[in-house]
């Protein structure tokens, strides 16, 4: 299969990348990794006339501390997430879900903000920007903004991205200090998307549960937190009843949506199954 003809474009700043999305508008998309757009042009889903190819811009990469805030570059790949030392020290969930995602071949290529412009909400970034409550920075010509992940991620494959717009950089608060984390999630095979997924943080202090966030990913149209579960278990003890209790009502407060060969009852199944598992490695009950 084969995409439609369209005009390339490889500019060397990002003034000039903004320029011709500004210039071509909605017939323009912007390529990075391209493990989602390429696909989707083969089978023609997606059939721009322009694509304006991103990976000259060194500006867009790399990760940076600065405060309590981790910045990563849009551009920077899910591979160095995956094993970057300063990602793993700052915000090791966001570290653990990049080594998840796809096959190693794919973690090489896609790129940390297409998978946060995508909007997959299946996909592991999404999830994690979510939970953590990432801010997304945005630029377009002659100005920048920041969008917190919740307002950013609207539905499946859609955002408050305007045309003319380029995803710089993500910004993840870092770690608490004693904070603790859990991802899980299920597919039906290696690689694959997954049917339901869960992350969780937390810090236990004299045996106790506090700061919990939830996170459910691959059940819905956007990645959802359950903040009204977790703040009633703040203080709670952190044991075994009581992880099984938070299991029980995250996929009792969840509203999944089910599909052909899949209910949305085996989805809330998994969602109690995954979010116990998390909250049990993020405890320290099982390692």
């Amino acid at each position: 299969m084969k995409p439609p003809v369209f005009s390339y474009y490889r500019p060397r700043s990002l003034e000039d990348a903004l320029g011709l999305l500004a210039e071509h508008g909605f017939d323009a998309k912007v390529i990075a990794g391209g493990q989602s757009l390429v696909p989707m042009m083969n089978m023609r889903l997606a059939q721009p006339a322009h694509l304006v190819d991103l990976n000259a811009l060194s500006q867009l990469t790399g990760i940076s501390r600065v405060d309590d805030t981790l910045s990563v570059g849009a551009l920077t790949r899910h591979h160095e997430v995956a094993t970057s030392v300063l990602v793993r020290s700052a915000c090791p969930l966001l570290a653990d879900a990049a080594r998840t995602i796809g096959h190693y071949a794919i973690r090489q290529r896609g790129t940390l903000g297409g998978s946060i412009a995508n909007a997959d909400p299946a996909a592991q970034l999404p999830l994690i920007a979510r939970t953590l409550n990432a801010r997304v920075e945005v630029a377009a010509p002659g100005v920048k903004r920041e969008i917190a992940a919740a307002d950013f991620l609207l539905a499946a494959m859609t955002t408050t991205l305007e045309p003319h717009e380029i995803v710089t950089a993500v910004h993840f608060p870092c770690a608490r200090p004693g904070e603790r984390h859990g991802f899980e999630l299920f597919s039906r095979r290696t690689g694959d998307f997954a049917i339901a997924a869960s992350a969780v943080t937390l810090v236990v202090e004299v045996g106790r549960i506090w700061n919990l966030r939830i996170g459910l990913g691959g059940i819905g149209d956007v990645p959802i937190t359950l903040d009204d579960v977790a703040r009633d278990f703040e203080g709670a003890w952190a044991d075994a009843a009581t992880i099984t209790r938070i299991g029980e009502c995250a996929a009792a407060a969840a509203d999944p949506t089910g599909q052909q060969g899949m209910s949305a009852a085996y989805r809330r199944d998994l969602i109690n199954a995954l979010t116990t598992r998390a909250l049990m490695r993020a405890s320290g009950l099982a390692e």
